[in-house]
């Protein structure tokens, strides 16, 4: 099957997206994506568990322990007792974390941005506007991001 012009556009939206991802994460040093990945899902999430973390990622829960271990080697992430079940794990970012993941929006937003700039000036704002709205659109899979 021949790809459309949409198919088109979409891969090419997502090349620049994940050029934005793995060069700022390049940048950070010492950050791997699927760190950055499991952190902005605790933050988007506010608090998990490990079960909740690893059915969010879509990966096993052996691989996420071991991702929680390095995260909180680093210190960018809080694991302790969850409040309503001690035998439960609660998984929180850190100060650390946070502004980790400030610094890894600030730089691909400003990647973006010069990928945006390449657009007339005239037509950025309906740019915007469109993937606004394909920002906002459900997610089949009821998950916060896609993988």
């Amino acid at each position: 099957m021949q790809p459309t012009a949409a198919d088109e556009a979409l891969l090419a939206l997502v090349r620049m997206a994940m050029d934005a991802s793995v060069r700022t994460a390049a940048d950070l040093g010492g950050v791997s994506p699927v760190q950055l990945r499991a952190l902005t899902a605790l933050r988007l999430m506010e608090h998990a568990n490990l079960v909740q973390l690893a059915e969010e990622m879509g990966v096993t829960m052996s691989t996420t322990s071991r991702l929680v271990d390095r995260l909180v080697t680093a210190e960018w992430v809080r694991r302790r007792p969850a409040d309503r079940d001690r035998r439960e794990i609660s998984l929180t970012l850190t100060d650390q974390g946070a502004d980790l993941l400030r610094r890894y929006d600030d730089g691909r937003v400003a990647r973006l941005r010069e990928f945006l700039e390449r657009v007339a000036p005239a037509r950025r704002d309906d740019v915007v506007a469109a993937l606004t709205e394909l920002a906002q659109a459900p997610r089949p899979s009821g998950r916060l991001f896609q993988a």
